[in-house]
């Protein structure tokens, strides 16, 4: 076969209409063989037969997308020394666009005999292993626009693209589980009516299953195991078998765009699956193993791992930070995502063994005119020395409130904690942020993700219950700040039943309601639990999909998420833009009157009441009046105002309503015990009595001398629409999961 000498760039396999481009780095091989694999497996083998700056490359005339082929690696085989090159091994193109197949756990994967790990093994992987597929970058995108949300109007859907769609009865059972289920109308009509502006995506980077987990007949769900960054994952495509996984991904993208959505992928750029010095050789082991990998300084034969996954990409490689930013960019031009969310961000700032927030990683993405107008999400830690870093990344980037999560989970379960740390969380956690330039849309809050127990779960179980995992329940957080009301698990006591949902209503409140970015996990919308097992990492069936046969209850529950949501999108009061003009430690209270905490008795918060671990009872005025930030035209923003009452006591209290000073006249809006007290008028210094942990929402309209308000007067629609969530029995105006209605304020 005749091959051309083609171009170093751009890396991996670039078809042209005419033929393709194999670019490939390794610093450290002395020959690389470009294997053709043919249906049938057989191979066509050529040498790259230029090298330019320790890139690879020729070029091929009728090579086209649909064509299978990998890479041998002819090179120095020291482990001491850090080098793993073995041309018995079929090896991936990191730069792959499509991947086919799946490794099967064969021991020709491995650069050892399983008898004897001293021993060399050079069985040929080729019949084991993935192999890497030519595509075409040709897609009908049409008029596709990003939405471009800003921060403080988005709400977040974390989702998985399986376990949201597999069981999903208005998606056609061979599209379930996959790229084209996410498109359908069925599932975009409910992520549309519940009123979400993006969905963050599990892994959707293709990744590997895990010999361990195959061999006790779990697989690896979550997908936190990636193998090719540039891969949509195989296993979510209808019809992957030629690289359709690609067109496929596009269509649902460009799908989501449509319904005004956006699309942000939680990516892994901390590690690879080739795991540790016992892994298998995929890809990047074999072909500059010392370039792409931290080793061990003093025993370059081990990998430093600061991510508890065996491995961690060599982030002062000047390779490893392009592979990073092509892949990037590649998923904003070419993919058209929205954002991303970085798994253990933390590793990402390991330039040496601190995490620094100066790291050139950072640098990178600062400058990039692509990356960096995207949204960018971190999950601020790793598991390495110093790795908890909320609070620590630059000012581009928003952050998985950690704090956020602890707090109000603690509130609710009446754990000892000051009010001044609740105030903060509410308030946007300018402690944490401002310091840094950051404003409210740096914190992303929330209750609940993947990795933990569902909102149910939370309060349901006091304990994981993680034995269908086969580590003897071992695995998964032990300490959930997590109560079940008085039983463990599934129960038929009604008192108890109430309670834990009211408390559902309670998180739901609380989280969308407060300054920042609120962020909701799948399904738990729906009341969805996993039965009490917090790391369903490896449970790819029903304990973790999301089951749409819902009853009553988890009807309502959907109603009225889609209640609290449409509240917050019509209220800027709720979704400021800046913090709010005071401390931290005081809830952001300021002479300005912005935001004002009170106590039950409709008092100003003294100073020994913030100071108490046991405050569990507190109204705050959110002042509409008083909003400091403009609107996108440079107009004044004004907007009803709100008393939110909090009783997080595990008792009944009396609170009374401020004077007149705060408004005259307060209507409900809310109420996690009763919706049948929304529209309820009061006066003020009017006494209400609130159930035990309990929330109640009050508004009044802007004063009379101030401009049009910018959002739904929230008390008419209460008044006029207090029927609709919890109208008389049967009156049928209660949502279907498929969002066939929409709910109130939307």
């Amino acid at each position: 076969m005749h091959i051309w000498p083609g171009r170093p760039y751009p890396l991996g396999a670039t078809y042209d209409g005419s033929g393709t481009n194999f670019a490939i780095f390794s610093e450290v091989a002395d020959r690389i063989e470009l294997v053709l694999v043919e249906p049938d497996g057989a191979e066509t083998r050529v040498d790259l037969p230029e090298v330019d700056a320790f890139v690879w490359h020729g070029y091929l005339p009728a090579i086209a997308p649909g064509q299978r082929y990998g890479y041998r690696v002819h090179g120095p085989y020291d482990p001491a020394a850090g080098h793993r090159c073995d041309p018995s091994k079929l090896l991936l193109d990191p730069y792959a666009k499509a991947i086919s197949g799946q490794v099967d756990g064969h021991e020709s994967l491995y650069s050892y005999r399983f008898a004897d790990q001293a021993q060399r093994n050079t069985l040929d992987s080729a019949s084991h292993t993935m192999t890497s597929i030519v595509v075409s970058p040709y897609f009908d995108w049409g008029h596709d626009r990003p939405p471009r949300h800003e921060y403080h109007e988005s709400v977040i859907y974390e989702a998985h693209v399986k376990g949201l769609t597999a069981q999903h009865p208005g998606v056609p059972p061979e599209y379930r589980g996959t790229y084209l289920a996410m498109a359908h109308p069925a599932v975009i009509g409910h992520l549309s009516s519940l009123g979400v502006t993006a969905v963050e995506l599990m892994p959707v980077h293709q990744f590997v299953q895990d010999p361990s987990l195959t061999a006790k007949g779990l697989t690896n769900y979550w997908g936190y195991n990636t193998i090719g960054f540039f891969a949509p994952h195989n296993g979510y495509s209808a019809f992957a078998s030629s690289g359709q996984q690609v067109q496929e991904f596009k269509a649902m993208v460009k799908a989501m765009h449509e319904a005004d959505i956006e699309v942000i992928l939680d990516v892994v750029y901390n590690h690879t699956a080739e795991g540790n010095h016992l892994g298998p050789t995929l890809s990047f082991r074999g072909i500059d193993n010392a370039n792409y990998y931290r080793l061990v300084d003093e025993d370059r034969t081990h990998y430093f791992d600061t991510t508890g996954t065996g491995n961690s990409l060599l982030m002062r490689s000047p390779h490893v930070l392009q592979l990073i930013m092509d892949s990037l960019r590649y998923w904003v031009q070419e993919m058209h995502v929205d954002g991303f969310r970085f798994d253990l961000a933390a590793t990402l700032a390991r330039q040496f063994h601190e995490v620094d927030r100066l790291s050139a990683f950072f640098d990178l993405v600062q400058q990039d005119p692509v990356v960096s107008q995207v949204k960018l999400i971190a999950e601020p830690w790793d598991l390495g020395d110093g790795g908890y870093q909320v609070g620590g990344f630059p000012p581009l980037w928003t952050e998985w409130n950690g704090k956020y999560r602890d707090t109000v989970r603690d509130f609710w379960r009446s754990e000892p904690s000051t009010l001044g740390e609740f105030a903060s969380r509410l308030s946007g956690s300018s402690d944490l942020y401002e310091h840094t330039g950051r404003r409210p849309l740096a914190s992303v809050n929330f209750v609940t993700a993947h990795d933990g127990f569902t909102l149910r779960d939370l309060v349901s179980y006091n304990d994981k219950h993680n034995e269908a995992n086969g580590e003897e329940n071992r695995d998964g957080e032990s300490f959930n700040r997590s109560w079940n009301g008085g039983v463990e698990g599934p129960t038929d006591d009604p008192e108890i039943t109430r309670l834990r949902a009211r408390q559902q209503r309670n998180f739901l409140t609380t989280l969308l309601l407060s300054q920042g970015v609120p962020m909701i996990a799948h399904g738990d919308e729906l009341g969805r639990t996993q039965q009490g097992n917090n790391n369903v990492y490896c449970q790819d069936n029903a304990t973790s999909w999301v089951d749409w046969d819902l009853d009553a209850d988890q009807v309502d529950l959907l109603a009225f998420t889609r209640l609290v949501i449409g509240l917050r999108a019509a209220h800027p009061v709720f979704r400021r833009r800046r913090f709010f003009a005071g401390s931290a430690e005081h809830g952001g209270e300021s002479a300005l009157g912005d935001v004002v905490w009170l106590s039950p008795g409709g008092q100003h918060m003294d100073a020994g009441a913030w100071q108490g671990d046991q405050a569990r009872m507190v109204q705050v005025f959110l002042n509409g009046d008083a909003i400091r930030e403009p609107d996108a035209r440079g107009s004044r923003v004004v907007d009803d105002s709100f008393l939110v009452l909090f009783n997080g006591h595990y008792k009944k209290v009396l609170f009374t309503l401020p004077g007149a000073d705060y408004g005259t006249e307060w209507t409900v809006v809310l109420d996690t015990h009763a919706m049948r007290n929304r529209g309820r008028v009061h006066r003020s210094r009017t006494r209400l009595t609130l159930e035990h942990r309990s929330v109640v929402v009050l508004t009044r309209p802007p004063e009379r001398h101030a401009p049009a308000v910018s959002g739904i007067g929230a008390a008419e629609v209460a008044a006029s629409e207090a029927a609709v969530v919890h109208g008389p029995a049967g009156g049928g105006g209660r949502p279907t999961a498929d969002g066939a209605r929409r709910a109130p304020l939307r």
